[in-house]
């Protein structure tokens, strides 16, 4: 059980970033609350006053990705939708474009999860074998993975274009995540439409790329939070 813990599989995972204040500060803000307040209501506690940051990491696909470079089989390489992609039936498991990830989003495979008896969901049966996604590639152990931007569903919405004809600045096409996210934090779309709410976003002044100094040209970005610090 442990191990399958340290080798647990995912494509997306969430920084959790903390700030606490000083002792300086909390000895100060003590002193106030003591002051105005001589109730006994309950010590001030450090953790009253730590703030946290979630930021979704996933693959940046980045346009000078580390991992393409160093990949001795070119089983991940750049589509012309400038996404970085990856040939599984390639892949060779040196796991060498995870080591020259910058961001760390790349997972191993080490186990084989179809057909396996040791797994839940049953996977070795044909019942549950019909819960399996038939528009994504089945995988088997030994090989590199990543989130591809949900690259099935970029292709399914082009196909439906070309056969009902029509373009594809009007086709709206929603990543897994995207969809599953309740707070609509995550957009996904079309950079080269100006008119699309991605590209608004990412010339908006508080858009930022992570490792921005790498010069990789990662495709995420991400959004600062604006908070109101002042104490009335």
């Amino acid at each position: 059980m442990k191990l399958r813990l340290r080798r647990e599989m995912h494509w997306i995972r969430i920084d959790r970033y903390y700030s606490f204040v000083s002792e300086k500060e909390s000895m100060t803000r003590e002193n106030d609350i003591a002051d105005a307040d001589s109730t006994d209501k309950g010590e001030y506690k450090h953790w009253e006053n730590v703030s946290v940051i979630h930021q979704p990491m996933m693959c940046q696909h980045c346009a000078q990705a580390p991992c393409e470079t160093v990949c001795p089989v070119l089983a991940t390489s750049h589509s012309s939708e400038g996404l970085n992609q990856m040939t599984y039936n390639r892949c060779i498991g040196t796991k060498y474009c995870g080591n020259n990830c910058p961001y760390k989003v790349r997972r191993f495979n080490w186990f084989r999860y179809n057909d396996n008896d040791k797994f839940d969901f049953h996977f070795n049966n044909p019942l549950g074998k019909m819960v399996i996604n038939p528009d994504v590639t089945v995988r088997t152990r030994g090989v590199m993975e990543k989130c591809s931007f949900c690259v099935q569903r970029i292709q399914e919405a082009k196909l439906k274009v070309k056969r009902e004809g029509g373009n594809m600045k009007n086709v709206q096409v929603e990543t897994a995540c995207q969809r599953a996210c309740p707070s609509n934090a995550i957009v996904f779309g079309d950079l080269h439409n100006p008119d699309s709410d991605i590209s608004k976003l990412h010339r908006n002044e508080r858009a930022f790329s992570v490792l921005d100094e790498l010069n990789v040209q990662s495709s995420v970005k991400y959004m600062t939070k604006i908070r109101n610090t002042e104490t009335i």
